[in-house]
């Protein structure tokens, strides 16, 4: 799948398959989030890895909007610094790892910015960081349109040299 299918195509999953994800595909999502650009080449992120079934569960039970986190083969904590860039750089690293998933069959969804309280002392995360998202992944349970999406329409959105003048 070229980038531009994938990014055409992921959509949010948020109900899964009994399948575990295997060893080399986590790896592979991993490494998209590590190979991220950031801000001055800080890379603020730290990566946890979580496949336990009860940690899912408990991760499940605590993010508010996050419940289907406990059917996930697998999750993946984001945690970042405190700094101006994290939250931009942090991003770029979740949409990386979200694409690199796709690609390889994998279905993904992000919980986080809110209800996370207590997130970073179920998994140890130091107080000098912030938790920015719980990402879920595995294979869907059902089969999704691939690229059929509700946008705007381009004409809405895009501005040519100044804000309101159509982009054409």
């Amino acid at each position: 799948m070229d980038v531009f299918d994938a990014i055409k195509t992921l959509l949010a999953v948020r109900k899964y398959q009994d399948k575990p994800v295997s060893a080399e595909t986590v790896h592979r999502i991993l490494e998209a989030g590590r190979l991220t650009g950031s801000a001055m080449n800080r890379q603020p992120w730290h990566f946890i890895v979580i496949k336990d079934r009860e940690m899912l569960r408990q991760l499940g039970a605590l993010a508010r909007y996050g419940a289907y986190i406990a059917e996930a083969a697998l999750a993946i904590a984001v945690a970042i610094e405190k700094s101006p860039f994290a939250v931009s750089d942090g991003s770029r690293a979740i949409q990386s790892m979200m694409l690199a998933a796709w690609e390889e069959g994998v279905g993904s969804n992000w919980v986080g910015f809110v209800g996370m309280e207590g997130v970073k002392p179920l998994l140890g995360i130091p107080d000098e960081l912030d938790i920015l998202a719980i990402l879920t992944f595995g294979y869907p349970a059902q089969t999704i349109g691939k690229g059929k999406k509700q946008r705007k329409p381009l004409s809405e959105v895009a501005h040519r040299e100044r804000f309101g003048r159509a982009y054409q």
